[in-house]
Order: C-alpha cells, then structure tokens, then sequence
C-alpha cells in the first residue's frame, strides 16, 4: 500500500495532451509516443492500462521493457505516486532467473522487465505468449536491427496484440534509426520490410568504399515522406509547445592545462593521431582514438596494461570550485570513465559531502529525499526515464561524450516537469583539445558521429601541416 510506505499519493489532472495520447493508447492496438523527457510518457501509459484493465477488461497481463534502472525504479514508483492509479498491481521481473520466474508466476497486471533480458523471456515462454499488451520504453534502444533484443521481439511479434513504444529520441543518429522502432509497432507496414527496402525508398549513399557503405543520407523530401506515413501511428510532441519549465542555463568553463601538461597532451595527440589514414578512418577507430584524447582532457588514462596513469588535476580544480560555489546546492555529476569516478570520490571524501552514487532504488530516494549532496553517475546509467528533478538542480559534466541521445537524456533527468529550480548545466571543457569538439557538435545538435569523423580527419590534416 503506498500510504503505508509513507508516499504522498497526488491526484492526476491530466493536461490536454496527456488526456489525447491516454486515448490514442486505448484505441489503437499500436502507438508509438515520441513524447520529449517530461511530458509524462509513463503517467499517460499507466493511466492507459489501468483503463484497459479495469474499465474496458481488453487486457490482463501487460510487460513493460525498460532499461534497467527504470525497470527497477521508476515504474513501480510512478504507479504508487498517483491516485487512480491504486488497483493496479507492478511486478518487476528483476534479479536472478529464478527470481524472474517466480515474479511472472506473482498475480499482477504490469510485468516490468529489463531490455536486457528480453532474448531470455521471448525464449522462456516461445509459443505460449501470455501478454496481451507489451510498452517498449526508451523505444529508441531498438534501433539496431542486428541487436539479439530487437530480433527477439521480431519473433514473436505476431503474438502481441496491443504495443506501444515509448521514447524522446527516435532518431538520435539520423532517419535511418526508425526503421527497426516502427517494425516491432506495425510489422513492416509503413516504412518496409526490411531496412534495405527502407534504404532503397528514403535514402542514398553518402559515403562509401569500392566495396562498403559507411554513412546513408536521406534522399529529397524523404523526411516529409517518412513523417507522412508514420502520422496515423506516431504521436510526436515537443515540451517547448506544452511545458512551463523555469530556466536552463548551460555554462560551458574552459579549463586550462598548466604549460606542461599542454605540451605533454599534444604530443600524446600527435602520437595517436598521426598512426591513422584520414581517408581510411571509420566510426569505430574514431570512437577508439576521440575516447584516449577524451581521458586526457579529463587528467588521466590508462596505459597498455590497462594502469591509470595521471597526467594533470586541472578539472579536478574546477571541479572543487564549482562545489564550493554551488553554495550547499546538490550536484548531479556525470562522469566519462571509471578513473573519473574514482578520481572524484578521492577528493570528495575530504569535503564531508554526503557523496553517493547511482545504483538502486535507494539512491534514488535518498537524491530526491535531500539526503545526498553529490550523486555520481555515468550518463549511461542515468540516460532514460529516471526522475531526479526533485533532488536538485545542478549538472556537472565532468567528463563529455559524443553521444547527443544521452546527452540530452542525461539532462532531462533535472531538466523535466515537476522541476522548481532554474537548471544550471557546467561543462568542464579542456581548452584547445578534443573536448571543445564533442562541445561543439553536442551544441549543433547535428549528427554527432559524423562530426566526430570530420573533427578527427580535420585536425590529422593539420598535424600533418605542422599546425598545433
């Protein structure tokens, strides 16, 4: 009983919006809701399935895939947040395997599993399907059609009556991401049966060997086509358009490297850079070579033997600044590699912070609570669908990554509805490095890997010129 847990139970005014998609969710059997982070994706399907379950009796079981923090928090805590919401019984199916078994054979009505064990569940029942609706959360983590998860649920798709794929990002890397969300909501229907069929129809080459393509363009008008024929199944809405939110600010300090450690990071740079053919350079050394320039910029990296070595405390610095600055404020800190994180404990430990790091449902609570100062998270774990608003209003990115998905998901975690605070978002960025790259494409909010391929065949070609 949530009164017994000590929760505030909120009576649910639904917006205009939520009320329409609520809808959508009852009468279609299949709805994509490519809602932005706080506009509610989980309150509007929980209220949707409630309806189904208790007023119109169209479902008994539902399964909700989502990523693992979510499946462990973010659900249940949201069924138990609002009043109408009080029949409806959520079993995550969480743990060991003998633990998921014993949580699908728990009476329930919503089945909370994680993405990653999709492949084990759709193996676990085959043929005997025994969900009558199933919500993808984060739909956008399907978007790889050679990913087990994604060919799981293809397989059994014709068994599922009712799905609804949930997500702020459809395509965070380009057009060519759909293809695979909207298959799993409508079999091929609308955008092929295959994504070479897709291919073929939307895009054209743009770049590529005698022998491999690397990178597809949409052809012209292709964006219009594709929105046209996703219209009927796909709601697509913008919290600019429908929230009220207070202020963002985003604060980018450029850190300094002492005259040493910039001399040191350029020959590291050269080093690195000049082993490389820009011509033949692809997404995956470019990943390879960006993340070793990465961990420069952030004071240490780790040798051939996997050894952290330190190399400068620069942002180390800054950070200690922005702390103290934030005046007993709380700071959510993202963090790039493990040796970021360890180097940030170590001198957190002597501030006398309440200090804790992203993990369970408990270090949630206590972040929400007020009973954290600083959380530590890597903006992977920290990505989709987690409600942080309520703990604070200060990101600190301590470290950059090139992905714009989880970048602007990690930022939806305070940025969002229900926050109070005007968000502040500071960027330590390495002055001159490879750090002010990843700002900079992060800022265009283009085709981020794409840029990361043009800055890294940009500046080999000025090391090549003897241009620092």
């Amino acid at each position: 009983d949530q009164r017994s847990r000590g929760r505030a139970v909120v009576r649910f005014v639904p917006h205009a919006y939520q009320r329409y998609c609520i809808n959508r969710l009852i009468v279609d059997d299949a709805v994509g809701l490519f809602l932005d982070m706080g506009l509610g994706k989980t309150v509007i399907t929980l209220t949707a399935v409630n309806d189904l379950r208790y007023n119109r009796f169209l479902v008994c079981r539902v399964l909700v895939i989502a990523p693992k923090k979510v499946a462990e928090d973010t659900w249940v805590r949201e069924a138990e947040k609002w009043d109408h919401l009080h029949l409806l019984r959520i079993v995550p199916v969480l743990g060991s395997e003998k633990k998921r078994i014993r949580a699908l054979n728990t009476p329930g009505d919503v089945y909370v599993l994680s993405r990653d064990n999709v492949s084990w569940l759709v193996e676990y029942y085959q043929n005997a399907w025994p969900f009558d609706m199933v919500v993808i959360d984060e739909l956008s983590s399907f978007k790889s059609p050679q990913a087990k998860r994604f060919r799981s649920l293809k397989q059994i798709r014709g068994h599922i009556r009712r799905i609804a794929g949930l997500t702020g990002t459809p395509a965070p890397n380009g057009l060519i991401d759909l293809w695979a969300q909207v298959y799993l909501l409508d079999g091929g229907k609308r955008l092929g049966r295959t994504l070479t069929e897709y291919r073929n129809n939307y895009f054209t080459p743009t770049s590529r060997s005698r022998t491999q393509i690397f990178r597809y363009g949409p052809l012209p008008g292709a964006e219009e086509q594709i929105q046209e024929r996703l219209r009927d199944i796909c709601i697509s809405l913008s919290a600019k358009d429908y929230l009220t939110l207070p202020d963002r600010m985003d604060n980018i300090i450029h850190v300094r490297l002492s005259e040493k450690a910039e001399v040191e990071y350029y020959r590291f740079e050269q080093e690195m850079l000049l082993e490389v053919d820009e011509e033949t350079i692809d997404a995956g050394s470019a990943a390879v070579l960006t993340n070793k320039l990465l961990q420069y910029c952030n004071g240490a990296v780790y040798d051939s033997e996997k050894n952290v070595v330190e190399v400068h405390d620069s942002k180390l610095e800054a950070f200690r600044e922005i702390v103290e600055a934030s005046q007993g404020k709380h700071v959510l800190v993202f963090y790039s590699f493990q040796h970021d994180r360890s180097r940030l404990l170590r001198i957190l430990k002597k501030t006398g912070l309440r200090v804790s790091e992203l993990g369970g449902p408990d270090s949630i609570s206590d972040w929400n609570q007020g009973r954290t100062d600083i959380l530590l998270a890597h903006p992977a774990s920290a990505a989709y669908g987690l409600n942080l608003q309520a703990g604070g209003s200060i990101i600190v990115w301590f470290g950059l990554n090139w992905s714009l998905e989880l970048y602007q998901q990690a930022n939806a975690r305070l940025y969002r509805q229900g926050q109070k605070e005007n968000v502040i978002i500071h960027h330590l960025v390495t002055a001159g490095c490879m750090d002010e790259k990843v700002m900079e494409a992060l800022q265009d909010k283009g085709q981020t890997q794409e840029g990361l391929l043009n800055a890294l065949k940009a500046r080999i070609r000025e090391i090549r010129e003897g241009k620092r």
